[in-house]
């Protein structure tokens, strides 16, 4: 069970119709009481007050509807009390609507930057609001809470000394001895979240990467299209176009970044013009950025990266 709707519409199918009443919406003639996800997952931000996990009715009431919350041990990694606590033992699914909140609150500083946390929990309600028709989603009055910590933004973290692992690399190396180079990454003067990568890939040549944090649960990375990455001579050893490797980001995957281990990965759309005119597509290419100290800089130098 991913998603509310899919819920809502398996219990019209079983009910056979739809029926509503005058004021409220309603789904079934039977009221079903359930979690609207199975797997709930969550970021823990710094001076976050809560976030928040929905439960979900298929009968829409005059009146409010409370519910006890239990959390389950089994299966739970985080620490209640320490990792987080519930804001209320009980939910409540407001007259008239169909979704309430329980109120979880993270404690950031309790949370490691590597982290993966969960805990269960139980809806506590009488076994006639049990959606237990189909029996894939006879525990719909359960579900498991994860919890991961993103730590602030800015583009300065993202500056400095970075290891580049590239599957570009491995694939065509050029003049380069191994698929890891260690690059410099400098804030751009004038474009905002912006960073140029000296040498990205090979010598000679910069490409720029956008942060995009307006998300912080899906923090993107970002890059505009037909940058300059080699000349195709150092790289192919012959010249199919005109000379110029060109890449961007890439069209079929996303590439995101994490602020509290300052890496990110790179899905890079590698393709070769003559004159503006496509030629074609060398390939998509993952890579892994991983931001390092200028101390940790010096010794990989010493390993000759």
């Amino acid at each position: 069970m991913k998603h509310i709707f899919r819920i809502l519409t398996i219990v019209v199918i079983v009910a056979g119709f739809f029926s509503c009443h005058e004021q409220y919406p309603t789904y079934s003639d039977n009221e079903y009481v359930m979690f609207a996800d199975s797997l709930s997952t969550n970021i823990v931000l710094e001076n976050q007050e809560y976030f928040t996990v929905a439960v979900a009715a298929t009968v829409a009431r005059d009146y409010d509807r409370t519910f006890g919350i239990e959390v389950i041990d089994e299966g739970s990694n985080a620490i209640e009390g320490y990792h987080y606590r519930l804001l209320s033992n009980n939910v409540t699914i407001p007259a008239g609507k169909l979704v309430g909140e329980v109120r979880v609150h993270g404690y950031y500083e309790n949370i490691e930057a590597t982290d993966s946390l969960g805990f269960g929990l139980r809806l506590v309600m009488p076994e006639s609001l049990k959606f237990d028709v189909v029996e894939k989603y006879k525990n719909s009055d359960r579900t498991k809470v994860t919890m991961a910590k993103v730590c602030p933004y800015s583009v300065d973290n993202f500056t400095g000394w970075c290891m580049v692992t590239s599957l570009m690399l491995y694939n065509y190396p050029g003049t380069n001895t191994s698929y890891q180079r260690l690059v410099k990454c400098e804030k751009h003067p004038t474009e905002a979240e912006t960073i140029i990568i000296r040498n990205f890939l090979y010598d000679g040549y910069d490409v720029t990467l956008r942060f995009n944090a307006e998300n912080p649960a899906r923090m993107l990375l970002e890059m505009d299209n037909d940058q300059i990455l080699s000349d195709e001579a150092s790289v192919f050893g012959q010249i199919l176009g005109d000379n110029h490797i060109l890449c961007g980001e890439s069209p079929y995957n996303d590439s995101y970044f994490n602020t509290c281990q300052r890496f990110a990965t790179l899905w890079l759309n590698v393709y070769v013009y003559d004159l503006g005119d496509p030629i074609g597509t060398v390939g998509q290419f993952y890579n892994i950025l991983e931001w390092v100290s200028d101390e940790e800089a010096e010794r990989l130098q010493r390993e000759g990266y």
